[in-house]
């Protein structure tokens, strides 16, 4: 019985080879064009992309061309000052930087009250601020002793909701931290554990606007067992103004546009630019003189410098839980940190403590310890 396949097997015949060849070559020919046309196209499209690049040069941009418009640059104020800017200056009653002596008893009483104030931030430029009544900003200075706890009454004498961040404290920023309403007092306490130089500011939002409009100053908390003893011993603290107009014919506000570009138009130390220049903090030759230092911002850091002498001790990051470094040039004190810097200086003269990063002093955030009764001026 016989029997079919379902398909018949494919059988070469003698000439399947040639027609073979003949497809191979026919295939490579089409190949071959097909690249040389990619390449032509491409061609084309590179010297057409050219072509309006040119032309896009070379013609004046359309009013509907939104590339060609680019934001205009912030007007700067910076160093404008009154025309009788040095009578001014000697005028001003510089913020009292003493570290003030620590209250008796376990328990500190803090009242701050916040007030709608204009206050003059460089000689006969003013400032409308959000600040501390009777010391306008930096606020006023705060020393405890570790261990001590500190009971805080906040007032809100302003127009809008404030608050108030202690650094030193550990505490729930939900409960101590709250806003308080225009007209309104609260009241919080914290245990003052933790020794250093820390900041203070509101924390309300938009923090920047809050702090950059003179809501800060600093808090010390001298340790249990005492710091070496020292002859003096000055708080400053280091912030920026962000200013709207140059605040000579009328007070300025803030520039929030300047603040978050980070361009200042002044910046200081305790709220006045150069006031330490033209009225010195002093000393004796021979004498050590502690700073505490707190970068309020509220952007920048302040690279805290002395010129003409070395830290004989620095505690970086304010950390005097450990030994000091020693023989220290420059120590950066970053936006809401603190540092504490000794200098025994034995030779009479004009000692400038500065913000190494100089566009600083240019902008104000400069000044004098001066040592003895030395002659003459600082030639920069």
């Amino acid at each position: 019985m016989s029997s079919y396949p379902a398909t018949e097997p494919y059988r070469s015949r003698d000439h399947g080879g040639f027609a073979g060849v003949a497809a191979l070559l026919l295939g490579l020919a089409l190949g071959a064009v097909v690249i040389v046309s990619v390449f032509l196209v491409k061609a084309a499209d590179d010297a057409r992309d050219d072509a309006a690049a040119v032309t896009k040069q070379a013609a004046p941009a359309s009013a509907h061309d939104h590339t060609a418009h680019q934001p205009l640059p912030l007007t700067s104020f910076a160093g404008k000052a009154a025309p009788n800017a040095e009578a001014l200056a000697e005028a001003h009653n510089a913020y009292p930087a003493a570290l003030p002596a620590v209250p008796a008893g376990n328990l500190v009483h803090v009242n701050m009250t916040l007030k709608d104030m204009t206050v003059e931030i460089a000689p006969g430029v003013k400032y409308n601020t959000w600040a501390f009544d009777g010391h306008g900003a930096p606020g006023p200075i705060v020393h405890v002793r570790q261990g001590q706890t500190v009971e805080m009454t906040l007032k809100n004498g302003g127009s809008i909701p404030h608050s108030i961040d202690f650094h030193a404290a550990r505490i729930a920023p939900n409960v101590a931290f709250r806003d308080t309403q225009p007209g309104e007092s609260f009241t919080f306490r914290f245990k003052a554990g933790d020794p250093g130089v820390y900041m203070y500011h509101c924390g309300t939002k938009p923090v920047l606007a809050h702090i950059a409009n003179g809501m800060y100053g600093a808090i010390v908390v001298s340790p249990r067992k005492a710091l070496p003893k020292v002859d003096h011993e000055y708080v400053l603290v280091a912030s920026e103004w962000y200013m709207n107009t140059d605040g000579l014919s009328q007070p300025a506000s803030l520039s929030m546009e300047k603040a978050r570009a980070m361009m200042p138009d002044w910046t200081t130390f305790n709220g006045y630019a150069n006031q330490y220049v033209t009225h010195p903090l002093t000393a004796k030759p021979g004498e050590t003189t502690r700073f505490y230092v707190v970068a309020a911002g509220p952007t920048l850091e302040t690279a805290f410098h002395v010129v003409g002498t070395i830290f004989n001790r620095a505690w970086v990051n304010a950390d005097v839980t450990n030994p000091p470094q020693k023989g220290i040039q420059t120590v950066s004190v970053a936006p809401g940190g603190g540092g504490i810097f000794d200098v025994k200086i034995d030779e009479e003269g004009l000692y400038p403590f500065v913000s190494h990063a100089f566009a600083h002093v240019d902008l104000g955030q400069v000044g004098l310890l001066k040592v003895g009764n030395p002659k003459g001026h600082m030639s920069h």
